[in-house]
């Protein structure tokens, strides 16, 4: 479903970080429409609040969730003989689409392979050689310490869940909206700053 205003904001990997993501949905435009662009799951202190409130937010019309590695983990793992009960989940995110086409940019989760392809865990050879082709591409997977603008793409997983923030990319304005993540002291531990990337903070 089309923003009503044609404003999108592309939130980065949440990882179960409720709290935050209360927090983040609160000052964002209610009329926009929001992309979550992967890993909405795992990692976190409350995956599963997580997964209804995302979840809710897709069924009424105003957000879109992609599929990152971590969703695609659990897929496999539902999917799995021994998971006897059915499992509402399984349905739900086997229909998660992985890229989301706007004006001009896209956003998936981590990037295209060689062939254009959505990649759920590719890093260096996508921001080596991506030749713009698709626009804009705006991502997660990759946690850095603040949004950033490499070339044709952008950055916006900034590790909430490991103590950063948690951020929402405007594509259309190049406008970023942050707040804390967990606390540090249920955060879990993980180096911001690699791997290395010339970019540009937005």
């Amino acid at each position: 479903m089309p923003s009503l205003t044609g404003k999108h904001w592309v939130i980065g990997d949440v990882h179960g970080c409720y709290q935050p993501l209360q927090r983040l949905l609160s000052v964002l435009p209610k009329s926009d429409h929001l992309v979550f662009c992967g890993d909405v799951i795992n990692r976190g202190p409350d995956t599963a609040s997580t997964m209804q409130l995302v979840w809710s937010l897709v069924t009424a019309g105003q957000a879109t969730w992609l599929r990152g590695n971590h969703e695609q983990a659990r897929l496999q793992t539902l999917k799995e003989p021994e998971v006897s009960s059915p499992n509402p989940w399984l349905m739900r995110l086997q229909h998660l689409p992985t890229v989301f086409w706007g004006h001009g940019w896209v956003a998936t989760h981590a990037g295209f392979d060689s062939n254009g392809h959505p990649d759920l865990t590719i890093r260096e050879p996508f921001w080596e050689h991506y030749d713009g082709s698709h626009g804009l591409v705006v991502i997660g997977h990759t946690p850095r310490p603040d949004v950033e603008r490499h070339g044709r793409i952008v950055m916006v997983d900034t590790g909430a869940v490991y103590g950063g923030k948690l951020s929402a990319y405007c594509p259309e304005t190049a406008a970023v909206v942050q707040v804390e993540g967990v606390r540090e002291s249920t955060a879990s531990p993980r180096n911001l700053t690699a791997p290395s990337l010339q970019a540009d903070r937005c």
